[in-house]
């Protein structure tokens, strides 16, 4: 009896360290990416990796608003722009050189009610969808709050083209705040398929008013949006073969089709 417990004790011991080693992902590969710290408009030089191997894609956008109903248009609400400055924790990792700015949203809506007003990037002129890269734990920014009861939401596209809202509290407080919004395990980050989106991206903020709430005068600003990732969770044995072309694509195809092509 005492040789079956013994065994099957070492046995729970070494499957207690072998499974995690192998389910879990290397912490090595954990990092901190920005989207955007706001102070290079239209010019963010944000890097994911290319369709080949060991290639990189650079993606510049700018920012835009768009707010509901009753909005004052009048009066040319909302107003989006750049101004200079940025929270205090964010200072000491300036460089010499640097001219921080912030991202500013200004609305005035003709009455009370449900109002909300959009933030998302934008390129030529359309809407535009910022990928993620690896798979992605949690996304933060920093938010000064006018202390109106409005509240925050993350909107991101998972891999199927699902939109998510992710609630990310209210700005019922004075100035800058940190907020940091997890990202559910349930949300797909990578598609199964070749074709179509492959990643998670982000589309945007969503500020929202509390119907009893003033909406008369109203300012938001937003700086370093960033997110934290496991780079390599989907890099795979093989992965350079994934977008391999045989020559369907426009392309002059790759040099083992064009081999094949020169056999026949």
């Amino acid at each position: 009896m005492k040789k079956g417990v013994v065994v099957f004790t070492g046995f729970a011991f070494l499957l207690a360290f072998s499974v995690p080693a192998v389910a879990q992902p290397s912490s090595k590969a954990v990092e901190t990416r920005i989207i955007d710290n706001f102070d290079n408009v239209g010019s963010q030089d944000y890097q994911v990796p290319g369709k080949s191997v060991n290639s990189t894609e650079s993606h510049n956008w700018t920012w835009a608003v768009q707010a509901s109903h009753y909005i004052d248009k009048e009066k040319g609400f909302p107003k989006l722009d750049y101004f200079d400055g940025q929270p205090n924790s964010l200072r000491l990792f300036n460089k010499e050189g640097d001219q921080p700015k912030v991202l500013g949203v200004k609305t005035s809506y003709l009455r009370k009610g449900e109002n909300w007003f959009e933030v998302y990037p934008e390129s030529e002129g359309k809407p535009y969808e910022i990928p993620f890269v690896g798979t992605v734990t949690q996304v933060d920014f920093w938010v000064w709050g006018a202390n109106y009861l409005y509240f925050i939401d993350l909107l991101i596209r998972d891999a199927d083209g699902r939109v998510y809202t992710l609630p990310a509290g209210n700005l019922a407080f004075n100035g800058w705040r940190n907020v940091i919004v997890p990202i559910p395990s349930h949300v797909r980050q990578h598609s199964r398929l070749r074709s179509g989106p492959t990643t998670m991206t982000f589309v945007g903020f969503r500020v929202r008013t509390d119907p009893d709430e003033y909406v008369d005068d109203f300012n938001i600003f937003f700086d370093q949006l960033k997110f934290s990732t496991n780079a390599l969770s989907n890099v795979f044995d093989g992965y350079e073969l994934k977008n391999v072309d045989f020559g369907d694509s426009g392309s002059s195809g790759s040099s083992s089709s064009s081999s094949q092509g020169e056999a026949k």
